[in-house]
């Protein structure tokens, strides 16, 4: 699989929607619904192609771990709640409030910070490279996450980070 990331603001109704779901094959078709615009209102969405996996690991403790809720930075990616049990997709959900607090902890990262976060990633544990083009990559993606959560933040939507595994 690709392994790209996507992230999505849920209107309120499509939180009540992926809240309803009870297995891994309605969550999938929520999202398949959620993909294809089904839905009334301004689509607020997000790609990261799979930058994803390196800003997680920048935002928190270095690692792939989820959903620790440790600070509004490690929930950014992979933190929140999380609606699929198998181990081919990830789809991670934070509430309204949540992202307010993610997109406010967002805005104080820049590209130094981010930097020493990167140079830290264990390169055993990481399958790109780790150098000053990925890391280019990652912080070019990572902008437009921060300006995503943003928005997001501002239309008091959830949000669901969803990737393919």
């Amino acid at each position: 699989m690709a392994c790209r990331g996507m992230y999505f603001a849920l209107t309120s109704e499509q939180e009540v929607a992926l809240m309803a779901t009870r297995d891994d094959a309605e969550v999938l078709a929520f999202l398949e619904e959620l993909e294809m615009g089904d839905w009334d209102g301004e689509p607020l969405d997000c790609e990261t192609d799979k930058a994803w996996d390196a800003i997680h690991r920048c935002l928190s403790d270095g690692t792939l771990g989820a959903g620790r809720r440790l600070s509004p930075l490690d929930m950014a990616v992979l933190g929140g709640g999380h609606h699929y049990e198998g181990d081919d997709y990830i789809v991670a959900h934070l509430v309204p409030a949540e992202v307010v607090q993610v997109a406010a902890a967002l805005e104080d990262v820049d590209e130094s910070w981010m930097r020493q976060r990167y140079d830290r990633i264990d390169p055993a544990d990481y399958q790109g490279e780790l150098d000053d083009e990925d890391f280019g990559y990652t912080w070019s993606w990572f902008k437009q996450v921060r300006d995503f959560y943003r928005q997001a933040a501002g239309a008091n939507r959830a949000v669901i980070f969803t990737a393919d595994q």
